[in-house]
């Protein structure tokens, strides 16, 4: 019989079709293709000239549009001299931005100059890894707040010139889309994303294929190719399985973000890590920082691991000191639940293979993710393998930097919890890409032209307390007019959807006002996020809804992950509680939350509701962009908003207290919510003056937008990972770095020593000349008769460790001072150690002596269980609160 033939079997020649421009249009292609158009307003309004629906319908995707856009519409804007004159204006603007000399050039100039010996003398440049970036709606390789903060760090590090490329996946269906079907059950939908027609391209070698890199996984190797996105002057680097040599299990590791198995996902962190380390090699990029944002990325360790051994003839242990030295670690979860944790089987069947290079035992690899390297049964923690391997950890706030160092104490056994080498740097969004167009105008005017390009430089925004009242509150009311006018129509649309008739859909409708107090919650949809703690008391709610003095209206948005089936009832029961039979319920829950979707919201709404149980929020990043926007901040004191709060700036519901029992915590702070938009938000927001203007409002709106948006900007906040982490991770390299890495060698042999030689250290006898009284500022001499054996004193720290004692004998508010040696009998190897504090208040106070390895080159961290303290361990009790 005849073959039965199929188009799927037969050979494809595939090509890609570009858009025909004319030469006077050449510069949109450059513009379209470099995501800096999307925080430059003038860039984005040329695309919307050519075609506005297209423009809409294209999801706001310049490829695209120049892809499908009619040749004579093209023809006629080359021969446009208003569109031209705009054009030549806005790439004028895009070459300044890639030719300036910029903050990082001026302030830390030697990081930017090749000094010419060696490796030691390469100038700075980070690799920065994540498993996400939102960096535009068009381009979907996102799920929320990581992925908006990581392309907000690029865009940022392109603005100050800081020395930085991206390392990611590209993911072929991106995160999923999102409706609600008639029951508000949410659906998921993963359409394919059209990379022909999207702002990054292949990277190509010379005969004009794709470049590829290969990682190996159980009893195979696959194709990983190379892509690239251009970020103003930031080059992203996104890789991808889908590669014809691949079998179609392998070709879909990459198919969607956080989906599938623990076996799913330690392939595409596979991929990630060493593949992004690989991939960096041939596309000629030479960091010699690397930041690994959030531990999706920390497998890049293992392969830095084995390059130093091979490089370097080092052993395991040495190649860790020397990679370590230049590694970043951010984590961004404050529950250990919340991080990617694989069983010892997976781990040993997709890296047992990298044993040979790595030069350990499978034994000694699991130790490197586990809390207990010696628990046979513990599962390994990718954020453990990171803060082993990273000199420099953080988290990202304030709080979550405590949460963060008591959560990862244990990894430290008898070090006091404030002494935990994981330091903060609070997050920031970036202020061009979130702040209306019309506000920014107004910071051009009020405040600078430059006003988002010195991070450093905060007392420029005193200077939007200029901007007029009536100025600033009618740019308030235009802004929440045009949210409502957007979300009518995406309420009608998802309605229509959900098989509703006209009447039906405009009757609910009608419920958006303009004119009314509009809060806006939009966030993930996890329990911890307490999506339903405004339904708490449903008639106190209705009340404040439809109050004829002080209406209330509340936009919601948001995702909960797919298999995450309380997050969903979350959602399900605010949609039931809107759609209520017979209520006045002006709620709306706006479907498919994304960039654009919160893009409408921090930009129009008037209040930011935020109300996560306390500890559980390591961030957040949606209130800034609120804040920056003018919009009132009303938060649980949680993340960020822990250190930004005043009652200048926002409102806080509770004053930071942390609950045992949530349904009492629940209660209790929901009710506090209500209070505070019963008795405050709602009666100041309608004062007005004889003018309309709700005097008050508008002076908190100046003062939240004047405080807020130089703390919480990414360019703060990558200023802070330059000069915190970057610079000091580059400084360190350099000293262990050299001479074959000798001195990191140096080092692990070092660390091998004092773990042989520590468990014949003690403190014989401390004395003191204190009394049971002592004075304040007085002094308080202390001398500790010390056995440190075979090591000498040079090679240890002796420190009196001081501060508050608590009625149950905690050391608080500690402080330490190093004790010297005053003599001592080398042969014996007993030491004499003498040292001094003050106490600085009144009180109860008390001191322990203890030893801690000492050498220059442990700069930044501290050798676990290699301290001794004496008597007991009372760091294990110790909750010292501050240094």
């Amino acid at each position: 019989g005849i073959p039965m033939l199929h188009p799927s079997d037969a050979q494809i020649h595939s090509f890609r079709v570009m858009p025909d421009l004319p030469e006077a249009l050449k510069p949109l292609e450059e513009i379209a293709h470099n995501l800096w158009w999307s925080w430059h307003p003038e860039a984005i309004k040329l695309f919307t000239r050519l075609d506005r629906e297209l423009w809409e319908e294209t999801n706001h995707n310049p490829v695209a549009l120049l892809g499908r856009i009619g040749q004579d519409r093209l023809e006629r804007f080359a021969n446009d001299r208003s569109f031209l004159s705009a054009l030549s204006e806005v790439h004028a603007a895009f070459v300044h931005h890639h030719e300036r000399r910029s903050w990082f050039e001026r302030v830390h100039e030697a990081a930017c100059e090749r000094s010419g010996d060696g490796t030691n003398g390469e100038p700075l440049r980070i690799a920065y890894f994540c498993a996400e970036f939102g960096l535009t709606e068009c381009f979907q390789i996102y799920s929320g707040g990581l992925g908006c903060l990581a392309g907000d760090h690029l865009k940022s590090a392109s603005e100050l010139g800081v020395p930085l490329c991206g390392v990611g996946l590209l993911y072929r269906c991106g995160y999923f889309r999102q409706y609600l079907n008639a029951e508000g059950w949410q659906q998921e939908r993963y359409p394919e994303l059209d990379t022909g027609n999207l702002p990054v391209r292949r990277v190509l070698d010379e005969q004009g294929e794709q470049l590829r890199v290969h990682v190996t996984l159980p009893e195979r190797e696959i194709a990983v190719g190379i892509w690239r996105c251009n970020v103003g002057r930031v080059p992203l680097y996104l890789l991808d399985t889908n590669m014809d040599e691949n079998s179609p299990e392998d070709r879909d590791i990459t198919r969607s973000l956080y989906g599938g198995d623990a076996e799913h996902r330690i392939k595409q962190e596979i991929v990630l890590g060493i593949g992004g380390m690989r991939a960096l090699d041939v596309v000629g990029e030479r960091p010699n920082v690397f930041h690994a944002n959030e531990g999706h990325a920390a497998f890049l360790s293992l392969e830095r691991i084995a390059r130093n051994r091979a490089e370097h003839g080092a052993s395991f242990e040495e190649a860790i000191q020397a990679g370590s030295a230049s590694t970043v670690f951010t984590t961004h979860t404050p529950v250990p639940a919340g991080i990617d944790r694989f069983s010892p089987e997976l781990v040993e069947r997709y890296l047992g293979h990298e044993l040979g290079r790595l030069g350990c035992d499978m034994d000694h690899l699991l130790g490197l993710g586990r809390a207990n390297p010696f628990d046979e049964n513990e599962f390994f923690s990718m954020a453990v393998l990171a803060i082993r391997t990273s000199r420099f950890s953080n988290g990202v706030s304030a709080l979550h930097g405590e949460v963060s160092r008591d959560m990862w104490n244990n990894l430290w056994p008898g070090m006091p919890s404030h002494e935990v080498p994981i330091g903060h740097v609070t997050n920031g969004v970036h202020p061009r890409s979130w702040i209306a167009k019309v506000l920014a105008g107004m910071f051009d005017r009020y405040v600078s032209p430059e006003w988002e390009l010195d991070p450093r430089d905060h007392s420029i925004w005193s200077k939007v307390q200029n901007i007029p009242n009536d100025e600033l509150w009618d740019f308030r009311n235009a802004q929440r007019s045009q949210l409502i006018t957007w979300a009518r129509e995406r309420v009608r649309h998802q309605l229509s959807s959900r098989g509703l008739g006209t009447s039906q859909i405009e009757k609910r409708v009608s419920l958006l006002d303009p004119d009314v107090l509009t809060i806006g919650f939009a966030r993930r949809f996890a329990t911890y996020k307490r999506g339903n703690l405004l339904l708490r008391d449903p008639q106190r709610l209705r009340a404040l809804l439809n109050n004829i003095d002080g209406p209330v209206q509340i936009l919601v948005a948001g995702k909960a992950h797919p298999a995450d089936s309380p997050g969903k009832s979350l959602i399900r029961d605010i949609d039931r509680f809107a759609h209520e039979a017979g209520q006045r319920t002006p709620i709306f829950f706006l479907e498919d939350y994304d960039i654009d979707v919160a893009r409408h919201l921090v930009q129009g709404c008037d209040v930011w509701l935020n109300n996560p149980r306390r500890g559980m929020e390591a961030s957040g990043t949606s209130g800034m962009k609120g804040a920056m926007n003018g919009v009132i901040n009303c938060s649980i004191l949680d993340g960020w908003w822990d250190e930004a709060w005043n009652p200048r700036v926002g409102f806080a519901i509770g004053s930071g207290e942390e609950y045992q029992d949530s349904a009492m915590a629940d209660e209790i702070e929901g009710n506090a919510l209500y209070d505070l938009l019963e008795r405050q938000i709602v009666p100041e927001f309608y004062a007005r003056d004889e003018t309309g203007t709700p005097t008050r409002w508008v002076e908190r709106i100046k003062d939240c937008i004047a405080e807020l948006t130089p703390a919480f900007s990414t360019g703060r906040m990558v200023a802070d990972y330059a000069e915190q982490y970057y610079l000091e991770a580059w400084q360190l390299r350099k000293k262990l770095a050299g001479d074959n890495i000798q001195n990191a060698k140096e080092l692990s042999d070092q660390i091998h020593r004092l773990r042989e030689f520590w468990g014949g250290i003690s403190i014989d006898s401390v004395r003191t000349d204190a009394g049971p009284t002592v004075s304040v500022r007085s002094a308080v001499n202390v001398t500790a008769e010390v056995t440190l054996g075979a090591l000498r004193p040079d090679e240890v720290s002796v420190e009196v460790y001081h501060g508050s004692v608590t009625s149950v004998g905690e050391l608080l508010h500690s402080a330490t001072i190093q004790m010297q040696t005053t003599g001592g009998d080398e042969h014996e190897g007993r030491f004499t150690f003498e040292g001094a504090f003050s106490p600085s208040r009144s009180g109860h106070a008390g001191f322990a002596v203890r030893i801690m390895p000492r050498d220059e080159r442990l700069e930044g961290t501290v050798v676990p269980g290699l301290i001794l303290w004496h008597g007991h361990p009372i760091a294990e009790r110790a909750k010292a609160t501050s240094a």
